[in-house]
């Protein structure tokens, strides 16, 4: 009797528990996603930065600063094509994360709503 009534009360725990551990391995996928992101612009903007510093370092005379500025340029090109693919990714995983918990969010109304 004690074993049924346990059984019973833990199906029932497990299922009206199973919207919240979905929700939270969607935010936990979500999270992981933006700090790979994250990690990887950082990654990116900070060996840009530190190229650009060892550039300017070398500077020496007229011809060395021309030749600086003349791929300035070039450099400018990749980082802002670096910001659009970084801006891209991210709402890329911002849609994602719209479209499953949408997908989440009508999934529980059909268990919820009878039919």
């Amino acid at each position: 009797m004690y074993t049924d009534f346990f059984k019973t009360f833990s199906e029932q725990a497990e299922k009206n528990l199973q919207p919240y551990l979905k929700f939270n391995q969607l935010i936990t996928k979500n999270v992981e996603m933006l700090t790979e992101l994250q990690l990887n612009a950082i990654r990116t903007y900070s060996e840009m930065g530190l190229t650009q510093m060892r550039a300017a370092s070398q500077i020496k005379d007229i011809t060395s600063l021309t030749a600086f500025n003349s791929q300035q340029l070039s450099v400018l090109t990749k980082f802002s094509q670096q910001m659009m693919d970084d801006s891209n990714k991210l709402q890329s995983i911002a849609k994602e994360f719209k479209d499953d918990v949408e997908s989440l969010t009508s999934e529980n109304l059909k268990t919820v709503t009878p039919v």
